[in-house]
């Protein structure tokens, strides 16, 4: 077993032992970090995930988003484009169905698409960061592929993980696709590189 997949397998293993208070107590500190990043507070059309397999829960900080009247977009696994995403306008009452992986997002409606040039900011999961930014995710290069040009010349949306604080480790194996993230956001810290 490769050494990015032990730490996925272990990391995954530690989120999801976390109890019921110890998630809704972190989603709501997320929320406070969230609240006083002048990025986040700046920005106006945000794509954040519906949280799965023991992510911290983005559920209070979307409610809080659209207290803030941001815009919300969701990640949609793209129908005709293997391997990338596509994000779709996200509201109390758009549609959600289970993908591929059994993780919900908007059922497609082409009307909702907000083209990823249009995002200010793209809220990202992750399974694993380490102590300079880089982030492991579950395999897929969905992010990856997505974050690619803000990688390269720093174009399109910001990047900014989320993550519970227990899915920081010393130092993660990379590889020349992974993109490092600027900023990782958890209940207990912001990191800022």
């Amino acid at each position: 077993m490769t050494s990015r997949r032990r730490i996925r397998q272990s990391i995954r293993q530690l989120r999801n032992t976390l109890s019921p208070t110890e998630q809704s107590q972190a989603a709501d500190a997320l929320v406070l970090q969230c609240a006083t990043n002048p990025i986040i507070q700046k920005a106006n059309t945000i794509a954040v995930y519906l949280s799965s397999d023991g992510e911290v829960d983005t559920d209070p900080l979307i409610q809080w988003l659209w207290q803030q009247g941001k815009q919300v977009s969701l990640p949609v696994i793209h129908p005709f484009a293997k391997g990338h995403l596509l994000f779709l306008e996200y509201t109390k009452t758009t549609p959600l169905i289970h993908n591929k992986y059994q993780i919900l997002e908007p059922k497609l409606d082409k009307t909702k698409i907000v083209p990823t040039s249009e995002l200010d900011l793209i809220l990202t999961p992750l399974v694993a960061f380490d102590h300079t930014g880089n982030r492991l995710g579950m395999g897929g290069g969905y992010y990856d592929r997505t974050l690619s040009r803000w990688h390269t010349d720093q174009q399109g949306p910001m990047p900014i993980g989320l993550s519970h604080s227990c899915q920081q480790v010393p130092l993660l194996p990379i590889e020349s696709w992974d993109v490092p993230l600027p900023q990782i956001i958890t209940p207990k810290k912001t990191w800022f590189w």
